[in-house]
């Protein structure tokens, strides 16, 4: 089994929170540590979307950027 780092973890708990919706896409990024547009660019990596939520949620994310 391999060791994740601290970004690591982050990245999954903000994609784990994103994904369930206790968190903002700007709340997820915050929480990583990185901007809005680096956590989008490699969340994908970790297994989540961008495009997971419903329609009100993606307009609220792209008004609120």
């Amino acid at each position: 089994m391999s060791e994740i780092d601290a970004f690591q973890a982050k990245m999954i708990l903000a994609g784990e929170l994103y994904y369930r919706k206790k968190l903002t896409l700007g709340q997820a990024a915050e929480l990583v540590g990185i901007s809005k547009r680096s956590y989008i660019e490699t969340m994908g990596s970790y297994g989540y979307s961008v495009f997971g939520n419903d329609d009100d949620d993606i307009l609220n994310d792209v008004r609120d950027a």
